[in-house]
């Protein structure tokens, strides 16, 4: 279950903003504010992450707490303390070393263009993870279902996280995981299932439905290997979880009768 809904109509009142106004925040329609506190539709990744730093509060704390007036206040969302102390230089680095820059699907053919130019990268959207993966990462917006099966793997418009994989050691590349490849006119996110050649890779989709292909490294303008998933998607337990978890009842209820 999501709270974003109430979440943001929590925020709404206590910044006192009209569903008019906090729609013109994000380039929403009032309406669609509206469906969103009436939980009959949900946020975009990119909306979310957008409200999510308007108010200086984490996706994964907008999505999956239902927030109280007071704890809005005191996590001082909406900027209201006196200055901090400035951290030292070194500190401030490492805090911008943290982020991670997000490229929705809507930009992704402007980030093709110009993944190899800083300023533009600079200026993307920016998410913070918890990871030890470098300075060096990208977050990027799913879209398809390629990566899915029997509600399992990368659903579209989930979010994975990467680190830089470098076209001098693709020797490096392992069978079996998952790369995000970008090309000169998509990004092809994949499981390497064997190296072909030194130059050519066998990728495959977790989804049955789509068949592997072959890919030529020289059709690669960026390669970055996916180590992690963020998903709006809460999934519910399978069958066989299901039955797990009434077998482990029956036999806590037998051994309570026993005892």
């Amino acid at each position: 279950m999501s709270y974003v809904g109430k979440n943001i109509r929590k925020i709404r009142t206590v910044k006192k903003l009209s569903q008019a106004a906090f729609a013109e925040l994000f380039g929403l329609a009032r309406p669609s504010v509206g469906a969103y506190e009436e939980g009959r539709s949900e946020p975009k990744m990119e909306t979310l992450i957008q409200i999510a730093q308007h108010f200086g509060l984490s996706v994964d704390l907008l999505l999956t707490k239902e927030l109280t007036v007071n704890e809005l206040y005191h996590f001082d969302i909406f900027k209201q303390e006196a200055a901090p102390t400035q951290a030292p230089n070194s500190a401030r680095a490492d805090q911008q070393a943290a982020l991670t820059p997000f490229v929705p699907a809507t930009r992704l053919l402007e980030y093709i263009v110009q993944h190899h130019n800083s300023a533009f990268v600079d200026a993307l959207p920016s998410l913070t993870f918890p990871h030890d993966l470098g300075p060096t990462t990208r977050a990027f917006e799913i879209v398809g279902a390629e990566m899915q099966h029997q509600q399992q793997g990368l659903r579209h418009q989930d979010v994975v996280l990467c680190c830089r994989v470098d076209k001098a050691a693709v020797a490096g590349l392992r069978a079996g995981r998952i790369y995000a490849f970008v090309t000169q006119n998509s990004l092809l996110v994949r499981r390497l299932a064997e190296r072909l050649t030194a130059t050519t890779l066998k990728l495959r989709a977790d989804n049955p439905d789509y068949g592997a292909q072959e890919f030529a490294l020289d059709q690669a303008l960026e390669i970055w290997e996916v180590k992690a998933v963020f998903t709006t998607h809460l999934r519910p337990p399978s069958r066989i979880e299901d039955r797990v978890t009434r077998l482990e009842r029956q036999v806590e209820e037998l051994l309570a009768r026993l005892g």
